[in-house]
């Protein structure tokens, strides 16, 4: 097993009371297994005693730092097992269960996003943000709502990170066409989507309306490189989401990417079109 459930993302969705240790086991398990250990395996390799890597992978034991490092170089990680265990204490607005995907952002090299939902996280404003969020049920109290636009324009900081990290942003010209949040919302989206284009480490496509052949009927990707050149995968659906750590796997999620970006608008185009489209409001 290569892919485990790893729930949230860019919408409105918020956790429940999900235990964020249960996200980091689900994330020891896939590599475990895609090193194809056991858990007496692993036990033995880490000094560690099974029951207590059993506990860890169910979630009912907060990971010891020798655990974290000699399962790290074990499991040959790539740091993903070190920043996932910096973010098992909970950060008010962004949900346990994307935790573990906004820690391996935060030290990649490559960040690769397509998206038939709503404009990615880190190319909203507020008051898009806020629009999508109060737009699914349930409703938040207003202070989880404020909470969760906070996080995820604190996000948008990776886009002036150094060393800085290449983006490759692949959209669907109807989240812009939807209006979310109404009209006056929709210019100010048009405004930054152009400024972040402007951004010479930023490549935004869009993926015009009328496209017979699309790579990406799926549903959403993200791909991340780390500093080590090695890829992961991430998708999401309802409330479901998935890490996806096996080379197959990410291989195909790479093809795909790869064949978007050839049929997307070329970013010169994407930003004349997003320039007539706010012309139009």
């Amino acid at each position: 097993m290569e892919v485990q459930d790893m729930t949230g993302g860019t919408g409105s969705g918020e956790p429940e009371s999900t235990d964020s240790l249960k996200t980091f086991g689900a994330v020891v398990k896939a590599f475990r297994e895609r090193a194809g250990l056991t858990q007496e395996g692993l036990a033995l390799l880490v000094r560690f005693s099974p029951q207590t890597v059993a506990s860890i992978e169910q979630g009912r034991r907060l990971p010891p730092p020798d655990f974290i490092e000699r399962a790290e170089e074990v499991l040959d990680a790539f740091g993903v097992l070190r920043a996932a265990a910096v973010h098992l204490a909970r950060k008010p607005g962004i949900a346990a269960w994307f935790r573990q995907w906004a820690a391996l952002e935060e030290r990649a090299v490559s960040l690769c996003t397509y998206e038939c939902r709503v404009v990615p996280g880190l190319l909203q404003t507020k008051a898009y943000a806020r629009a999508v969020i109060l737009s699914v049920p349930p409703p938040p109290e207003e202070e989880q709502a404020e909470q969760r636009v906070s996080a995820r324009l604190e996000r948008q900081q990776l886009l002036h990170r150094s060393p800085p990290i290449a983006f490759s942003f692949i959209i669907e010209q109807a989240l812009i066409e939807r209006h979310t949040g109404g009209i006056e919302v929709t210019k100010e989206l048009i405004d930054n989507l152009l400024r972040c284009s402007e951004l010479w480490n930023v490549e935004l496509q869009i993926m015009p309306l009328q496209q017979p052949q699309h790579a990406g009927l799926d549903g959403p990707i993200q791909l991340l490189e780390t500093a080590r050149n090695q890829w992961l995968g991430y998708s999401e659906g309802q409330k479901t989401g998935q890490l996806i750590s096996g080379p197959k796997e990410v291989s195909v999620l790479l093809q795909r990417y790869a064949k978007m970006r050839s049929q997307a608008l070329t970013p010169e185009d994407s930003v004349s079109l997003l320039k007539r489209m706010r012309g139009a409001l």
